[in-house]
């Protein structure tokens, strides 16, 4: 799998590395994150990031996708410096759907398809919540939870 990279506002990276580590603890070693403090420079941003990714003449491991919170935000300005749309690609707008969606991808996955995944599983993991369970989610009768409260993951 290609090398994934976090970059957001702190505690945003390290907090989706730990709900990565709860779901996926093998493939969330690989992920590497970088929380972006209020004080730091751009071009401080930008060292560490790319300290993080791969080096171009890395030929076991050469692409990486990166995943930012907000687009037109510090890191994704600084992210835009970082991708090449080839070799480096980068989404903004991460959640934990993209990012398990990232990490349950086949391990000889290419930047290419990780970014697929990502952005399938970023936009398939936005539902409304109604107040009412749709019809194809109905609960077993005398469930185990005694105040009747439904949760689900």
């Amino acid at each position: 799998m290609a090398r994934l990279l976090i970059i957001a506002h702190a505690p945003l990276a390290s907090a989706l590395k730990a709900v990565a580590a709860h779901t996926f603890p093998e493939e969330a070693d690989k992920l590497r994150v970088l929380d972006v403090l209020p004080d730091m420079p751009g071009e401080e941003i930008e060292s560490l990031a790319r300290a993080l990714l791969p080096a171009e003449d890395d030929v076991s491991d050469p692409e990486a996708l990166v995943l930012c919170d907000v687009f037109g935000a510090t890191p994704a300005n600084v992210v835009q410096r970082l991708v090449d749309g080839v070799r480096i690609r980068a989404i903004a707008g991460v959640n934990v759907s993209m990012l398990w969606r990232t990490l349950s991808s086949p391990l000889h996955a290419t930047v290419g398809e990780l970014f697929d995944r990502a952005m399938k599983g970023g936009v398939q993991g936005v539902l409304p919540v109604a107040s009412t369970r749709p019809q194809n989610q109905a609960f077993p009768p005398g469930g185990h939870d005694p105040n009747q409260h439904h949760h689900q993951q």
